[in-house]
């Protein structure tokens, strides 16, 4: 049955079926109607396959016949093929300090930049110790020179924050426009 996931744990097959009457649905998905049990379990051993209660809580309760392992099979299948297609967004840390040198702080933004073009967010992080706290200011200029170089690759998510002894940025990947 199409997008009706059936849960292996209260699930009931063949002979475990307890009731009297079920509605059938064949295996080419065609019902049958209200039959008894074991003419159901009977033309399920017919077409070499399993009776499955899907719908245990109908009146009478819905039983189809299906091949049970194949159908579980398809299932944790389609689970797999939904796990390949998500893409989990990873966020990537540059660590900073107000004294870092220019040159040193261009190599970690192209490192940002390679971490951008793969799709991850990435966080650029100042830290502050002792009496650097008085170069605030070089800070907030060091961020911003990040963002002038990286603007055409990334866009602000979250702006320079400082907190405690830190100072933190986040920038995403720019989305590229859609043309129609």
């Amino acid at each position: 049955m199409k997008g009706v996931p059936i849960s292996k744990k209260n699930l009931r097959i063949n002979e475990r079926i307890r009731v009297s009457s079920v509605r059938l649905i064949d295996e080419n998905n065609q019902q049958i109607g209200v039959v008894d049990v074991t003419e159901a379990l009977e033309r399920a051993r017919e077409a070499d396959l399993d009776l499955v209660e899907v719908s245990p809580t109908a009146s009478p309760p819905v039983c189809r016949i299906m091949d049970y392992g194949k159908h579980l099979y398809e299932q944790k299948r389609k689970i797999k093929q939904n796990l390949k297609k998500q893409h989990t967004v990873v966020l990537k840390e540059i660590r900073l300090r107000p004294k870092t040198d220019g040159h040193d702080r261009d190599i970690k933004m192209k490192k940002a930049e390679q971490f951008l073009e793969k799709g991850h967010k990435v966080q650029f992080t100042m830290l502050f110790r002792g009496r650097e706290m008085m170069y605030r200011e070089r800070a907030h200029e060091t961020m911003d020179y990040i963002v002038q170089a990286l603007q055409d690759k990334a866009v602000i998510e979250r702006p320079p924050i400082l907190l405690g002894r830190r100072m933190t940025m986040v920038m995403a990947p720019e989305k590229p426009e859609k043309s129609s």
